[in-house]
């Protein structure tokens, strides 16, 4: 997670892409949690490949820490000093490659319900498109095992596309490979890629297998995110999980879910939902918004809001349907 997040600014400005919250929860906590889920076994450590910590500081490496603690496992930071590529960001991470592990790229959720195949030296998670040569892809034989990766095909090699999480029986077999692979010389505009890797293991005769994902959700950009978070909540709305914080003040306004409500949110006089997220402490007077993720500390007067990513200790008052405003901001 060591991006700056470019395309998701002026959100990223401030808070770190893989931080920021969608349907209530940062990403990386949400993605964290679901691979966990899904492996289904003790998690050791959680490593975490960070990028300068100007931008990644303390509160940051607080916030993963305590990320990985609830998962009863200890945290490792690691700095990646230059976008050298995936390859290079693992291999940031070298102390930590041993035994069983997952590699997962944190700006994107899924959720997932297969078990890991005892037979596979490596599993990549992958999930049906519609357009596969928008997509890097895998290439399957006849047993349905991985045996090659193709980015943006030309021709139909399959419709399976890479989510960016993999798991390695042994990942000191990559790091392995990697290790080679990082100690070339680049050339202008190349970096060290996961998939140099991952390609040295196939043709070294190690078995990958494709895990199928139900739901795979990109934060790349504003409109993806909030397509994101209405998913989001419709999946949460589903599992019954508990969106709404118990001191909810509700004056003279209604709420249709599926919502998420953090704690000390104040509705006077408002519609909202469904498919509204709103942070800790926000509040809403004389609105209505539907489709809108909400950060903490903000206020929202007199707007009729249908698709609006608004960040942190912003004060909106204004007739708009579609807003993108970053923290600290004012719109009057």
């Amino acid at each position: 997670m060591a991006g700056r997040g470019s395309r998701l600014r002026p959100h990223s400005l401030t808070t770190p892409k893989p931080l920021l919250p969608v349907a209530g929860s940062p990403i990386v906590n949400q993605l964290v949690t679901e691979i966990a889920r899904v492996v289904n076994t003790p998690i050791d450590e959680v490593a975490f490949i960070l990028g300068d910590p100007t931008y990644f500081g303390k509160e940051v490496v607080q916030q993963l820490t305590s990320l990985a603690e609830s998962l009863g496992a200890e945290a490792t930071i690691y700095r990646q000093k230059k976008p050298l590529g995936t390859g290079h960001a693992i291999m940031c991470a070298a102390d930590s490659l041993s035994g069983p592990a997952v590699v997962a790229y944190a700006d994107t959720l899924i959720r997932a319900d297969f078990t890991l195949d005892p037979k596979a030296d490596a599993v990549i998670w992958v999930k049906s498109v519609e357009n596969p040569a928008a997509y890097g892809v895998v290439e399957l034989n006849k047993d349905q095992e991985i045996v090659g990766l193709v980015e943006k095909p030309q021709r139909f090699v399959s419709n399976q596309a890479v989510i960016g999480i993999y798991y390695f029986k042994d990942i000191t077999v990559l790091k392995t490979k990697l290790n080679k692979i990082v100690n070339r010389q680049l050339l202008p505009g190349q970096e060290y890629q996961i998939n140099d890797g991952i390609l040295a293991m196939m043709k070294e005769g190690y078995r990958f297998f494709p895990g199928q994902v139900e739901e795979w959700m990109d934060c790349g950009n504003p409109q993806i995110t909030l397509e994101t978070n209405t998913r989001m909540l419709k999946i949460l709305d589903q599992e019954e999980q508990a969106l709404i914080a118990p001191d909810l003040v509700l004056d003279n306004s209604e709420l249709i879910p599926p919502c998420f409500i953090g704690e000390g949110v104040v509705l006077k006089n408002s519609t909202v939902g469904p498919y509204v997220a709103l942070g800790d402490g926000s509040q809403v007077h004389g609105s209505k918004l539907s489709h809108c993720l909400i950060q903490k500390e903000t206020e929202i007067h007199n707007a009729e809001l249908a698709h609006a990513m608004i960040g942190n200790k912003v004060y909106f008052d204004g007739n708009f349907k579609e807003v993108n405003l970053g923290d600290y901001s004012s719109l009057k």
